[in-house]
């Protein structure tokens, strides 16, 4: 347990700040978890991360169990869409996350694969054994997983390269006039809510988004989507920034619920295919991820509607 005073120089500081800067190596979203798990007490009281301190009262700290330092395997069903001896391809479920990260330690893609396969690539650290590439949790579609550290650069090469070929099927809000577009803007995070990511900074790193209209409903916009570099939410906040939030994105500000899609659950983005070249045999591979059902119950809605 550790104990603090708080004095007059560190008086008028969120709590969430003066733990951050009195407990070395672990990070603000960690304090953050303790406070909320009622591990620090303020005069004896649990409190909240905003809370302003006091000089002169009493902060204790309960600190909870590190999470493990290597993924844990867990027996959870993985859907494999194809292997060989260098890669394997994983259709992965929206709401699924791919590595442990931002408190979520168990449950993930990564648990899944190290309980289903003896080894995979060790490049990206005992934390993300095999992953070359992620999806954001509400995303679905294609995954590739590297099975060896000769594969994970082999595969990390082609994607720095740009010949990976990645289109993802979205539907958007708004009607889009031109059948098809192209965005180029930095994409850098945004400096207020550090979960989003931002193109308004007009820097950042450089991405870009193709997309071709499929189909035009009232109100929204079926969209196939190429992108050329792997940003994080990069279709997302390109497609925002065009005044097109992806369908159910609130992170982006798209409405809640619009009718006939009340109730979303999800965003609709999903990733439809990839195609790669196989660091084992080095044939082209083309893989194609079906449309969940509830992705294609809303065309369908849309489409009668």
């Amino acid at each position: 347990m550790w104990r603090f005073t708080v004095d007059a120089i560190t008086a008028g500081k969120r709590l969430d700040h003066f733990l951050q800067e009195h407990i070395a190596g672990h990070s603000r979203a960690r304090l953050q978890t303790w406070i909320k798990q009622g591990r620090v007490l303020v005069d004896g009281q649990p409190s909240r991360a905003s809370q302003i301190l006091k000089a002169g009262q009493q902060v204790e700290v309960s600190p909870g169990e590190l999470p493990p330092l290597r993924a844990l395997p867990e027996d959870l069903p993985v859907q494999i869409l194809y292997e060989d001896e260098s890669v394997v391809a994983i259709d992965k479920p929206a709401g699924l996350i791919v590595h442990a990260g931002a408190g979520a330690h168990s449950g993930t893609l990564v648990n899944r694969l190290v309980h289903h396969f003896q080894s995979l690539s060790g490049v990206g650290g005992e934390l993300r054994p095999g992953i070359v590439h992620r999806l954001d949790k509400d995303t679905s579609g294609v995954l590739l997983v590297a099975r060896t550290d000769a594969a994970h650069r082999a595969l990390a090469a082609q994607f720095a390269g740009r010949t990976v070929e990645k289109i993802y099927l979205a539907l958007v809000h708004g009607r889009l006039r031109a059948d098809w577009g192209r965005i180029e803007k930095p994409i850098a995070r945004d400096p207020v809510r550090r979960t989003r990511m931002t193109v308004r900074l007009g820097s950042g790193r450089a991405a870009l988004t193709e997309y071709r209209v499929l189909e035009r409903f009232d109100g929204f916009t079926h969209l196939e989507v190429r992108i050329g570099t792997g940003r994080t939410h990069q279709i997302r906040v390109h497609l925002a920034s065009e005044g097109h939030p992806v369908a159910g994105d609130r992170l982006y500000r798209a409405p809640k619920s619009v009718a006939p899609l009340d109730n979303l659950g999800r965003m609709f983005l999903h990733a439809w295919r990839i195609a790669f070249t196989s660091p084992a045999s080095g044939a082209r591979v083309t893989l194609e991820s079906p449309l969940p059902e509830a992705l294609g119950e809303w065309l369908r809605r849309l489409r009668s509607s």
